[in-house]
């Protein structure tokens, strides 16, 4: 195949047609292989094995003591943390456990005691992306906010906001390092309009994880260097997860507002995987794979390379353009549109 399968921005320079009926094929030939089905023995070894990583790493830096050379630990620190936040990824879509409540108290658990992220904000936000994907209205990841995803955003930006818009491609990894706060910040707001038993159970994990963090970087670390750690591990985090996700749908086709998809269409148009092998898809927590964990998302993140010749030969089967480009290429694409949608305001 080739290097790049680029989707015209344009859905009606799109060729092939996809309705509802074009995913029912797709959708039994991967219920008929198995992939569906959990797979808890292997995220029962990927969340031991990324606790007992953490837990290390936290050893190392009491063993290490004041040193400056500690704070290079917040490195590895930041991405454990973003494993640990796909893992609450994985458990949001219920890929982990068969029942609801075992995924949520095991989001709970990863999301907000183990990083202080809300799971319930988290949840509420990518399950509203994951229905209309790169929609504008409709999904939050291209809403208004500090970055613009149209030129009708762009051109309603004053002052200091349209001079971000203007330069957004050059400061788009350089915001990326304020994502770590951004997103503890994101989920105590999202309480605010919460149930009580809500407030109590997601804001209290929430609390015992920053008096736990704080208390065990400032043990064992200087004040200096204990915040010097904590600004690396946050702003590396928010860099890394930024990183992964920023390929998958920018610079992707976005419906016009009104205009209604079919399911397949909906979700391989909007997306585009990562090429690239196991340290590839360890890195990007299997997010790589993009179409098939938005056309199936509750399928483990383990069966996902497996499913992927499934849709691409039923892509090619009903016309359906699949993109899939190398890491860098991702970037390129995805820089572009942004620096696209800056230009007018130049």
């Amino acid at each position: 195949m080739p290097a790049t399968l680029h989707v015209p921005s344009a859905p009606a320079a799109t060729p092939g047609r996809s309705s509802g009926s074009d995913f029912a094929p797709l959708a039994r030939r991967v219920r008929e292989s198995g992939l569906l089905e959990r797979r808890r023995g292997y995220y029962a070894r990927a969340i031991g094995l990324n606790l007992a990583a953490t837990a290390a790493v936290w050893a190392a830096v009491a063993w290490a003591g004041d040193s400056w050379w500690t704070v290079l630990l917040g490195v590895p620190l930041a991405v454990l943390a973003a494993r640990a936040a796909f893992l609450g990824h994985d458990a949001g879509h219920r890929q982990i456990a068969r029942s609801a409540r075992a995924n949520r108290w095991l989001g709970l658990l990863l999301g907000n005691l183990l990083l202080g992220m809300g799971h319930g904000w988290w949840n509420d936000k990518h399950n509203r992306h994951h229905a209309n994907p790169n929609h504008v209205g409709k999904d939050p990841d291209v809403g208004e906010g500090v970055l613009a995803w149209t030129r009708e955003q762009a051109g309603r930006k004053r002052g200091v906001a349209r001079w971000v818009a203007r330069h957004q491609a050059a400061l788009f990894f350089p915001l990326l390092t304020l994502e770590g706060v951004n997103l503890k910040v994101g989920s105590l707001l999202f309480l605010r309009g919460r149930s009580r038993r809500d407030r109590l159970v997601e804001g209290g994990l929430l609390l015992v994880h920053a008096a736990g963090y704080l208390a065990l970087a400032f043990t064992l670390l200087p004040v200096p260097q204990a915040v010097a750690l904590i600004a690396v591990q946050h702003a590396l985090f928010g860099v890394h997860l930024g990183a992964v996700f920023a390929p998958n749908h920018k610079g992707m086709a976005m419906p016009e507002p009104g205009e209604r998809w079919g399911h397949l269409r909906r979700q391989v148009l909007t997306s585009r995987n990562v090429r690239g092998g196991v340290v590839t898809d360890w890195l990007m927590g299997g997010l790589n794979y993009q179409i098939e964990h938005h056309l199936f998302p509750g399928i483990p993140r383990c069966g996902l390379r497996r499913v992927r010749p499934m849709v691409m030969e039923h892509c090619a089967a009903v016309g359906l353009p699949y993109t899939e480009t190398g890491l860098v290429e991702s970037y390129r694409q995805a820089l572009g549109h942004m620096r696209e949608i800056g230009e007018p305001l130049r």
